[in-house]
Order: C-alpha cells, then sequence, then structure tokens
C-alpha cells in the first residue's frame, strides 16, 4: 500500500492535552501538555466536549522553547497543483501553540529570551515557500522514485524522503521515535514550486519546476558562505524542471551551491564586503567530501562557474580551479564564465557562447525520459553544478537556459516539436516559460537575500530593460539594509528552526542568556557618547545664537558637521561592530 499522511485533521485544544483527530480514519494522537507525552488510540470519544477546536492541515512538529515546548500546525493551504495526479499543497499560514498555559513561572529574562526564540519561529514561518503533498514525495526526484523499489514506496513519507529537503525534520523528532505515528508525521519542503498547463503547436502538456533548498548549512546572503567540513555548502538547491505529456515524463535536473571551499564574507557596512578564504583549515577535504556526495547523487559534476575573473571573486575563481586540478577526477569539470565582463553593456547575445560551451556535456548528459507505458527511455547521468557569488542572479539566468534547451529536446522526443523547430518561436509558451522561471528566481532570492532576483527583466523579456535596472537598484539598496541590519536576526531563526541550536531551559537562570550579548566599547562610545556631544553642542548654539555674528555660526556649523562627517568614517571603517550580527552560534560554539 502507497504511504500517506493525514492531512484532513482537526486539532482539538484542551488545558491538559491536545487531541489530533484524523478525519479519514478511527485513529486519534493525544499529546500531553503536561508530561509531552505522546500517544495513539483509535477511540475519539476520549476527546472532551469543552475542548476547544480547529481545522488544521497538517503538524509542521514542535520545538522547546523556554518556557515548554510549542506545537506547530499548518491553519491554511492553497493547491499549486498535481504531480501524476497527486496534490501539491503550499503552506499559506500557520500557528505556534504554547503546551504551557502561562509563562508566570520564568523571571524576567526568561521571558524576554522566550519572547525572542517564538519571535524567530514566527520569523521562518512567515517566509514564503512551504509546501508538501501527503501522497508523493516532492524531496526526491523523477528519476530518482523511478529507481527504488516497489518496498521502499510503502515505506512511511518521511522515513523514504531525502532529509537534504525535508525543512521540519528537527521539528519533527518528537514523533519520528514513535513509527505508530508516521501518518501524522508530514515532511515540508522549502524553495519553490510551479505547476503550468502549456500549449505547444495545439498540444497540451504540463510543466512544471521544483526547486528543493537544502536544510544543511542553511542560512542567510552574508552569514552562511561557502562548505563545512562535511562538504554541505551555503544555498544549496535542487532544481528539477518536469515535462508532462500523456502519461510520458521528461526530466531534466540541475544544482545550485557556494563555491565548495571554506570561505566567508560578513557584513561590513560596505556594499560588497571582500571574500575571505580561510588559510586555517583544509580545503581540498571539505572540496572532496562535497563532489564524493553529488557524484553518488547525480553522476559527474559540470561546474558552471559565473563568477567575476577580476577583484575580490577572482581569488575564488583560482582557488576552485586550483581544488578541481588537485582532485586528479574525470568526474569533475569546472568552465569558468565572467558572466559580468563577457555580457557588460546589455550584451546579453554573449551568454550564447557559454551555452556553445556547455552543449556537448549537455548533450552527454541527457535528461530522464519515462515512457507512457512506464519503460524508461533515457536517463540523466551528470547535472550542471551553477554558482556565482550568492547562487542567485547570475545562476537563475543560466539555469533557465540550460533547462530550456533541454525541454526543447524532451518535447521533440516525443513529438510536439519537430526536429529543429525551436521553442523560441512560440511566443505565447515563451511568456510562460519565462516568467516561470523568473518567479523561481526571485522565490529563492527572498529566501537567501532578502529581496526578489536581480537580472530577471532578462528572464522575463530576454533583454535587459530601463525598469529593470531601477528595480534591480532598489533590490540592492533593500538588501544592503537587510543583510547588514537585521540578518544575525534571521540567522539564528533559521538555526533555531532547523535545529543548529537547540535551547537550554536552564538558560537566564544559571546560564546566561545568549541572546544578550554585551556590544563593544567602540560601539558604545560611537552610539553614546558622540549624540551626547552632539546635542550640547546644539544647545550651546541655539543658546548664542542671537549674540553670534555670522562667522561663528558658520564655524558651528563647519565644527559639528566635521565632527558629523568623522563619526561616519569611524562607523564605517569599523563597520563589523554595527552591523547585525547572529548570536546563537556564538553561545553553541562556548556550549560545547
Amino acid at each position: 500500500m502507497a504511504a500517506y499522511v493525514y492531512t484532513s485533521l482537526k486539532l482539538h485544544i484542551d488545558p491538559e492535552k491536545f487531541y489530533v483527530e484524523a478525519l479519514d480514519s478511527n485513529e486519534l494522537m493525544i499529546i500531553d501538555r503536561v508530561s509531552y507525552e505522546i500517544t495513539l488510540v483509535e477511540n475519539k470519544g476520549q476527546i472532551p466536549p469543552s475542548a476547544i477546536t480547529r481545522t488544521i492541515f497538517g503538524i509542521m512538529g514542535v520545538v522547546r522553547l523556554i518556557a515548554s515546548p510549542y506545537l506547530i500546525v499548518i491553519t491554511k493551504v492553497s493547491k499549486v497543483g498535481d504531480v501524476e495526479h497527486h496534490p501539491i499543497w503550499r503552506v499559506e499560514d500557520t500557528q505556534v501553540i504554547p503546551y504551557t498555559r502561562s509563562v508566570d513561572h520564568l523571571n524576567d529574562q526568561q521571558k524576554q529570551a522566550n519572547h525572542d526564540y517564538l519571535r524567530m519561529i514566527e520569523e521562518v514561518l512567515r517566509q514564503n515557500g512551504y509546501y508538501f503533498s501527503s501522497t508523493y514525495d516532492l524531496t526526491h526526484t523523477q528519476q530518482r522514485l523511478n529507481n527504488t523499489s516497489a518496498e521502499f514506496l510503502t515505506f512511511p513519507l518521511y522515513e523514504r524522503a531525502d532529509q537534504r529537503f525535508v525543512w521540519n525534520g528537527h521539528l519533527l523528532r518528537e514523533f519520528t521515535s514513535q513509527p505508530e505515528l508516521h501518518r501524522f508525521i508530514l515532511p515540508v519542503l522549502h524553495g519553490y514550486v510551479v505547476i503550468k498547463q502549456c500549449h505547444v503547436n495545439q498540444r497540451p502538456f504540463k510543466l512544471i519546476v521544483i526547486s528543493r533548498r537544502c536544510c544543511y548549512r542553511a542560512g542567510v546572503r552574508y552569514y552562511m558562505r561557502g562548505a563545512d567540513f562535511e562538504g554541505h555548502t551555503a544555498n544549496y538547491v535542487e532544481t528539477e524542471q518536469i515535462m508532462d505529456y500523456e502519461g510520458s515524463r521528461g526530466s531534466f535536473v540541475q544544482t545550485r551551491g557556494s563555491v565548495p571551499l571554506h570561505w566567508s564574507q560578513r557584513p561590513n557596512l560596505k556594499y560588497k564586503p571582500t571574500p575571505i578564504i580561510s588559510t586555517a583549515l583544509k580545503q581540498q577535504d571539505g572540496f572532496q567530501r562535497h563532489f564524493d556526495s553529488q557524484i553518488v547523487l547525480y553522476g559527474r559534476q559540470i561546474g558552471v562557474n559565473l563568477l567575476d575573473q577580476k577583484g575580490f571573486e577572482n581569488k575564488l575563481v583560482r582557488a576552485y580551479e586550483d581544488a578541481v586540478k588537485n582532485s586528479n577526477s574525470d568526474n569533475i569539470r569546472i568552465e569558468s564564465f565572467d558572466f559580468h565582463r563577457e555580457c557588460r553593456a546589455l550584451q546579453w547575445h554573449r551568454l550564447s557562447l557559454l551555452m556553445d560551451r556547455l552543449a556537448e556535456d549537455q548533450a552527454k548528459m541527457g535528461y530522464y525520459l519515462c515512457r507512457s507505458d512506464g519503460s524508461v527511455a533515457r536517463l540523466q547521468d551528470a547535472v550542471f553544478r551553477t554558482n556565482c557569488i550568492d547562487c542567485l542572479d547570475r545562476t537563475n539566468v543560466v539555469q533557465s537556459m540550460l533547462a530550456r534547451r533541454s525541454l526543447q529536446s524532451q518535447l521533440q522526443e516525443v513529438g510536439i516539436l519537430s526536429l529543429g523547430e525551436r521553442l523560441e518561436d512560440h511566443n505565447d509558451f515563451e511568456f510562460i516559460y519565462k516568467n516561470l522561471w523568473a518567479d523561481n528566481a526571485d522565490a529563492l532570492a527572498k529566501q537567501y537575500a532578502g529581496t526578489g532576483a536581480l537580472k530577471t527583466d532578462y528572464t522575463r523579456t530576454g533583454r535587459r530593460t530601463i525598469p529593470g535596472l531601477l528595480m534591480d537598484g532598489y533590490n540592492s539598496a533593500i538588501r544592503y539594509m537587510k543583510n547588514n541590519f537585521y540578518d544575525g536576526f534571521r540567522q539564528d531563526a533559521i538555526d533555531l528552526f532547523v535545529g543548529n541550536y537547540i535551547v537550554d531551559e536552564a538558560e537566564c537562570i544559571n546560564k546566561p542568556c545568549p541572546l544578550q550579548q554585551p556590544r563593544s566599547v567602540r560601539y558604545t562610545v560611537v552610539t553614546w557618547i558622540f549624540p551626547q556631544l552632539s546635542w550640547t553642542g546644539v544647545g550651546i548654539a541655539i543658546a548664542r545664537r542671537a549674540r553670534a555674528d555670522w562667522s561663528l555660526q558658520l564655524l558651528y556649523v563647519l565644527f559639528w558637521g566635521m565632527a558629523s562627517i568623522t563619526t561616519l568614517a569611524i562607523v564605517y571603517y569599523n563597520g563589523i561592530e554595527f552591523v547585525d550580527k547572529p548570536k546563537l552560534t556564538q553561545a553553541k560554539a562556548k556550549r560545547e
């Protein structure tokens, strides 16, 4: 019997217990709000008549904070579409419900810390891009699912899911230790899913794009770069494009991820902080672990490196190419293409140079194609791994072009396109295709960098436009503000959500509060002493204004103007002291 998870649920809230009722079965899950014990029964008569009842569509999991555990439930969903007749849902709203009915047992510091932790969880949940299916495994590609046994397909959805892409895996740990609860355990994907009905040559087919964000080394733009010791890279996303025509399904998979070396790029108020490549860590070890796992999962790796080959990005280019050379592997090839230099002055047609260089690799790697009778006509045995500095804007443009070329070949093979016919000649389809990939770009960029993607006017229209350039400028400014003054909190929130930091209930009693870290002396001097001096000077100037001549007034203006400029210069020079930094990773390091 195929695995599935209950999504037609009623949550009954009682002062002592939560009752989660499966509407399409006799099963009732009972969560004790005092002992935290979870039991499964088939007696719905245990639900108290006085309980508060609400409809929910799934359980995201449980997170333990200082006050108590908190139950996270899905309260609103919207249907994205169907994959192989399985409905795919997007999470639209959630609710976080405490086990405890009061926080009066906490001291003031604990109450504040618990409130801050709760804000972090709610911050992550508010972010768009959570998807699930109760009957279909969204975490695996079409090819991987086809290569599994019939027995594997009977395993519970959470057990058989690719754990790299289960974003609520940490939250579900309260349930996964009890196998009998498997129909209540809902794996949730983070990224982007879109399903479109398309027509080419009056023949209908379904086009699906699924972008799966990895929960390992998860984080925000400047606080999560490079690879860790296990080879996991920042902003790693597996993107699968699926074509479904009369029961035949084609699939083309690509990946993206930060340059797989040990490097960082911490915000410091500069528009583009300089990347720092670690000299203390063994670069080849992390690089090799990353690609060893990628080769097992996807086959031969063709790295498409879009970094600038001058300036600070060039150091990463050289280090990346050296690591590839030192690996002595026939399964790793890197193609470097200076995107900004080649396409400067809006010369976007020059991307064809890169596409020509990759044509032979793409022809060899192929794509997955399963016929309507279940026979497998083709397999994809390699993958393009694309990166730029953020693995966002430049990466999105190139991935959409590679995916279009693969789709064109698939449509020719199933008979929708004739040999030599181009997708670009079908304007209605091109409009859908370009906007689909631009929406994918925006979604992934918002999740990592805080704003929509740059250069999406090219993805949407095939050319750069003045409004597109203006929008890029606006998004760049917003990114600057968020990355410098808000992303420390966002990084802490993600670390808490995915389990990189575990809250200790004893925090703020006999252990320090990790969220209350003192600022440096330089920060205190600039943000407190200078304003005091400034307001003192303004007061003196106002008091003496009536009898001061114009030259003295000018002297005051020049003095305080220079003082302000000097302060801004000091702030900029010591920028790392003034940005919003994550606190939980430091607290975890001290705890260990």
